[in-house]
């Protein structure tokens, strides 16, 4: 998948400076792809745009998702509890550059925003993309897996005795849910799968 010109064909919407357009990218990279960014990064953004894709005709504002995607985790810091307002935060600073119309902005900071609890938004548009986001838990054993030892990666700084519990009140938080998946499209697709690994890693745990 070419991020790249799917962000300059987002951003061409709102202006015609190819340099305004390949600076605001090559910050974009530049910050995905930051030591330390095990799973956060580029093939995070793919992996979404891949599931948005397949639902792309439900999306209203395909625009503000798109958007959303390239920004929602910018900022990433594992020892931070303010990634979500720094990135909504970036996101308003750069897409008021490409002069994006206030309903634009206004969505995208929401969206974002939803990012950091994941919780049930009341808005289609947004819980695609939270969909999106947590598609991954109800991926195969193997994906899943993979998944787990990326984030071990980038809590590295943290030793078990502290991540281990954090880690698994995350997992129960998800399993309490009446349900994971927001959308009936991505609850059918991966929401048996998602509390089977759920359950598996906190039994590890």
């Amino acid at each position: 998948m070419d991020l790249q010109q799917r962000f300059t064909d987002t951003c061409s919407r709102f202006t015609d400076k190819a340099a305004l357009i390949d600076s605001l990218w090559s910050e974009i990279e530049e910050k995905y792809s930051e030591k330390g960014r095990h799973y956060h990064n580029l093939h995070h953004l793919e992996h979404l745009f891949i599931e948005l894709d397949s639902v792309k005709e439900k999306v209203r504002n395909p625009t503000a998702v798109s958007f959303s995607v390239f920004y929602h985790d910018v900022i990433y810091d594992a020892t931070s509890k303010s990634n979500e307002e720094k990135s909504a935060a970036f996101a308003l600073s750069r897409l008021g550059k490409l002069c994006a119309d206030a309903d634009i902005l206004r969505k995208v900071s929401d969206q974002i925003l939803a990012t950091k609890l994941h919780h049930p938004s009341g808005d289609r548009d947004t819980d695609y993309l939270l969909d999106a986001d947590l598609s991954v838990l109800g991926k195969s054993t193997q994906t899943y897996t993979e998944y787990t030892r990326q984030i071990r990666k980038e809590y590295a700084i943290y030793p078990d005795f502290l991540y281990r519990p954090g880690r698994k009140k995350v997992l129960q938080h998800f399993l309490a849910s009446e349900h994971i998946f927001k959308t009936e499209e991505f609850r059918r697709r991966y929401e048996v799968k998602a509390r089977e690994n759920l359950m598996a890693e906190s039994e590890l745990l």
